[in-house]
């Protein structure tokens, strides 16, 4: 009996021991990697950054980093003084090198009403009255349909509208001041803290919205046609939204 015990005792000692020698193996892993490499020192996201924050605030999500000099960006960062004017262009997420391309001039931020748009597409804006963007209700990150309208003059006789582009992606909304339109998000964290913000996100009178869309450079050549020449209408058109279109609709199709 009391040699099993001894035995059970050496087992757990062992086991205990092994569990220590290979934590601090696994720990000592990324030094040895490093031993025989040139390193630098840079600055790290260690947790997920806003987008349209501050780089005077950014200390609180950054931490320091030894990493091989050849895998150091050629735009890393290592000076926060050095960029005090500037806040992050977008979200930043952890493991990710600080970079000054990911910052832009407080000045020239457009916030976090936009997205990136999607490798192969371009952006192209268009400026529409709010009848034509369901009622001001669009945000970036929505994806709509194109309705476009030709005339008697640009159609070759006879005037139509069809449902062109189906899910289109909105990449940024702003009014034609240019100042970037609040999103929901915004709007309800404007509301609890404060007026000053939501007032300045106000549609100023006789003011128009300008929408920028993800398309392809043939489908962008329609949009500027139809911007020049015709008119067009957005509608919501979600992910699950179903698609079809009769064609061009005109005066016999509306009445058939």
């Amino acid at each position: 009996m009391k040699a099993r015990l001894l035995g059970g005792i050496a087992a757990l000692v062992v086991a205990v021991i092994g569990t220590v020698l290979l934590f601090n193996y696994v720990q000592g892993a990324d030094r040895r990697a490093l031993a025989n490499t040139e390193t630098e020192d840079i600055l790290v996201v260690k947790q997920s950054v806003p987008a349209g924050t501050p780089a005077r605030e950014l200390n609180q999500y950054l931490t320091t980093k030894a990493v091989p000099r050849a895998a150091v960006a050629e735009d890393a960062i290592e000076d926060l003084s050095a960029i005090e004017s500037k806040v992050t262009a977008v979200g930043l997420v952890p493991g990710e090198q600080l970079l000054s391309s990911r910052l832009v001039e407080a000045s020239t931020f457009i916030g976090p009403a936009r997205v990136e748009v999607p490798a192969g597409l371009q952006e192209i804006t268009v400026r529409l009255d709010i009848d034509r963007v369901v009622g001001g209700t669009i945000q970036a990150g929505d994806t709509v349909g194109v309705f476009i309208s030709l005339g008697d003059s640009t159609a070759g006789g006879g005037n139509g509208t069809q449902l062109t582009f189906h899910k289109v992606l909105v990449t940024a909304v702003q009014f034609s001041s240019g100042q970037s339109v609040q999103t929901q998000g915004e709007a309800t964290q404007a509301s609890s803290t404060g007026a000053l913000k939501a007032e300045g996100n106000k549609q100023a009178a006789g003011d128009s919205y300008l929408i920028t869309l993800a398309r392809d450079a043939v489908d962008a050549e329609k949009l500027v046609y139809a911007a020049e020449f015709g008119k067009i209408y957005l509608s919501k058109e979600p992910a699950g939204a179903t698609e079809g279109t009769s064609g061009v609709v005109n005066q016999t199709k509306v009445f058939r």
